[in-house]
C-alpha cells in the first residue's frame, strides 16, 4: 500500500516530498517490483522457443508489427512501471551485446525472482538471496566454459557449425520454412566480413547490409557481393551496365555551390549573362573532364549532380548515381577497395574503386543500382525477398539474430547444445554446488537451478508437452554418463541427444543471456522503496487527451 509523503513523529505532520509524490516501501515494494516484472516474463514466455507463438503489436498511429523477437515486442510495447522497465533494458543489453538470447535473459530474470518470492515467504532477507544468486552465477559461468565444446572457425568443418547456428536461432521465427537458405546466406556473409586482428577475430554487422523488397517469395533473397543502392541511375543517356567498372566515390557535389555570402551580380548586356552561363558549363565541363581523366567510368555521389553536368557524363558514356547515404558511401569503400573523395581537383586512379558489375536493375516496383563481383568484398549485400511487407520486416529482425549469433561463435569460438540440455546440465552442477554451499545461501543457489530449469520447463509448455513428466525424464538422463546432452525434441516430445538433434547455440549468448537475467533480478531484488514523484500538469491533460479522443472514436 501506498504511504503519504509526510513523516509525524510527534503528531505535527512534516511534509518532506513534493505534494502528489508517492511512496511504497518495505515488503509492498518489492512485492509490486516482483510482480511487475513477472508479468513481463509471462508476456514473453509463450513466444519461447520453435513451437513458440507471435504477438500483434499495435502502436498509437495503427502501424501493426507481428513478431516473436523478444527485444521488439518489448520496445514496442511502451511500458510504464519502473521495474518492468528495467526488464526492457536488460533485454535491449541484451540484444546489443549478443544479438540473440533477449527472450531466455527476461525469463531467466522471471523465474529468478518468482524462486526469490517463495523464499522471502519463508523469511530470507533480500540481500541473502542477491549473494546466493551471484554466488551461483559466478559458479554457472565457470562450469558453462568447462562442458562447452571449442570450435576452430578457420576449419572446414566449421561451416557446418555455423550454419547449424544460424539454423537454430531462425528455427523459431516465421521464415521457419526458409531456415536452410537463409542460414546459407548468413554464413557466406559472416565468412565474408570477419577477419582477423592478431589472434581474435573482429566481426563488424554494419559491413552487412540488408536491403528489403516486398515481392517474391524469401526463397528469391540474395547475397550480393557489394553494396546495393536504393537509388537509380540519374540521366536516361547513361549505361544501365557497367562490367569492369572503375568507381569513383565523390563527397562533393557535381554541381555549383551557392557562396556563403549573400551576392549580386549586376548584368546590364544580354552578352554578359551568356558569358556567365558559359563559365558554369565550363566549371561542370572540367568537373567531368577530370572524373574521365582518371579513368572512372562509374560515378557515385553522396551530394547533387547538376543536369549539366548529368548531360556530360552521360556524354562520356559514365553511368551516374547521386545523394548516396554516407553509410553506403562507407560500405561501398570497404566492397570495392576506393576511397571517397571530397575534393575533385584531388581525385586520382589510386583512389577508384574496382568491381566486375555495376547494373541497374529492377526489384518489385523499384529500380536499384547493384555493386557488385567484387574482388576481396569487405562489405557485403542481403536482399530479402518476401510477399507481404510485415513478413519482410519480420524476416529482417530474424536475420539479424541469426548473424549476431554467428558473430558471437566467431567472437567466442565455443558452443553449447540447445533444446534445454544445457540449462539442464548447468541446473545438475549448481544442485551439487548448493550443497556445499549450505545454510540459506545454499537455497539461493538451488533456486537459482530451479530458474534454469523454468527455461526448460517454458520450453515444453509451449510445445504442449506435460512440464514435470519431461523435466524429470530429463534429470534422470543428465544423471547418466552419456546424458551430458540430452535435450527435448519439441516436435516429436522425445528425449534426444541435442547434439546428434543439431541444436547448436554460441555459448556468449548463453552467458550473456544468464548474467543479464542475473543482474535485473538482482537489481529488482534490492529495492525496498519506491518514491515516484508527482506527474507534470501537461502530461495529465495530454492523458485526459487523449482518452477523450480514444471515446469519440
Amino acid at each position: 500500500m501506498a504511504t503519504p509523503a509526510v513523516y509525524e513523529p510527534t503528531g505535527i505532520p512534516v511534509i518532506i516530498l513534493k505534494e502528489g509524490t508517492s511512496r511504497t516501501a518495505g515488503k509492498d515494494a518489492l512485492r509490486a517490483n516482483i510482480m511487475a516484472a513477472l508479468t513481463i516474463a509471462e508476456m514473453l514466455k509463450t513466444t519461447y522457443g520453435p513451437r513458440g507463438m507471435d504477438k500483434m503489436l499495435v502502436d498509437a498511429l495503427g502501424d501493426i508489427t507481428i513478431t516473436n523477437d523478444g527485444a521488439t515486442i518489448l520496445d514496442k510495447m511502451d511500458v510504464q512501471h519502473p521495474a518492468a522497465k528495467m526488464l526492457v533494458q536488460i533485454a535491449k543489453g541484451q540484444d546489443e551485446e549478443a544479438g540473440d538470447g533477449t527472450k531466455t535473459a527476461v525469463i531467466f530474470a522471471g523465474e529468478l525472482l518468482k524462486r526469490a518470492e517463495e523464499l522471502l515467504d519463508k523469511g530470507l532477507h533480500p540481500t541473502v538471496i542477491v549473494s546466493g544468486y551471484k554466488r551461483a552465477l559466478e559458479y554457472a559461468i565457470q562450469v558453462a566454459h568447462e562442458i562447452a565444446e571449442t570450435v576452430n572457425v578457420e576449419s572446414p568443418e566449421a561451416d557446418e557449425i555455423l550454419k547449424k547456428v544460424a539454423l537454430s536461432a531462425l528455427t523459431s521465427k516465421a521464415v521457419h520454412g526458409a531456415r536452410e537458405y537463409l542460414a546459407e546466406l548468413v554464413v557466406k556473409a559472416i565468412r565474408q566480413v570477419a577477419e582477423k586482428r592478431g589472434s581474435e577475430w573482429v566481426v563488424d554487422l554494419d559491413n552487412i547490409q540488408i536491403v528489403k523488397k516486398k515481392g517474391g517469395g524469401l526463397i528469391d533473397s540474395m547475397l550480393v557481393y557489394g553494396v546495393v543502392l536504393d537509388k537509380e541511375v540519374v540521366h536516361p543517356a547513361m549505361p544501365r551496365r557497367v562490367e569492369n567498372a572503375r568507381i569513383a566515390l565523390l563527397d562533393a557535389p557535381l554541381e555549383i555551390e551557392k557562396p556563403e555570402i549573400d551576392a549580386e551580380i549586376r548584368i546590364n548586356d544580354p552578352l554578359q549573362m551568356r558569358k556567365f552561363l558559359e563559365e558554369k558549363e565550363n566549371i561542370l565541363r572540367d568537373m567531368v573532364e577530370k572524373i574521365a581523366s582518371v579513368g572512372a567510368n562509374v560515378v557515385i555521389c553522396q551530394k547533387g549532380i547538376d543536369d549539366v553536368a548529368q548531360h556530360y557524363l552521360a556524354k562520356k558514356g559514365i553511368m551516374a548515381v547521386r545523394r548516396v547515404k554516407r553509410s553506403d558511401m562507407e560500405k561501398l569503400e570497404k566492397a570495392t577497395g576506393g576511397r571517397i573523395v571530397s575534393n575533385i581537383e584531388d581525385l586520382t586512379e589510386k583512389d577508384l574503386g574496382y568491381c566486375g558489375l555495376v547494373e541497374e536493375r529492377k526489384v518489385g516496383e523499384d529500380k536499384m543500382v547493384f555493386v557488385e563481383n567484387c574482388k576481396n568484398p569487405r562489405s557485403v549485400s542481403i536482399v530479402l525477398r518476401a510477399g507481404l511487407e510485415r513478413l519482410v520486416d519480420e524476416a529482417e529482425r530474424s536475420l539479424r539474430d541469426a548473424l549476431g549469433a554467428v558473430a558471437d561463435v566467431f567472437r567466442l569460438p565455443k558452443i553449447v547444445y540447445g533444446a534445454g540440455a544445457f540449462e539442464m546440465e548447468l541446473a545438475k552442477y549448481i544442485r551439487e554446488y548448493a550443497n556445499k554451499v549450505g545454510g540459506k545461501e545454499g537455497l539461493a543457489v538451488e533456486a537459482f537451478a530451479k530458474a534454469l530449469e523454468g527455461i526448460v520447463e517454458t520450453l515444453v509448455v509451449n510445445a504442449g508437452l506435460d512440464p514435470v513428466d519431461i523435466i524429470m525424464k530429463l534429470r534422470a538422463k543428465h544423471m547418466e554418463p552419456e546424458g551430458k546432452w540430452a535435450g527435448i525434441d519439441v516436435f516429436t516430445g522425445n528425449i534426444m541427444n541435442s547434439k546428434k538433434l543439431g541444436v547448436i547455440e554460441p555459448l556468449l549468448v548463453k552467458i550473456s543471456a544468464l548474467k543479464a537475467g542475473t543482474e535485473a533480478a538482482t537489481l529488482i531484488l534490492r529495492i525496498d522503496d519506491v518514491i515516484a514523484a508527482a506527474r507534470r500538469k501537461e502530461e495529465k491533460e495530454e492523458k485526459k487527451e487523449e482518452k477523450k479522443e480514444e471515446e469519440e472514436k
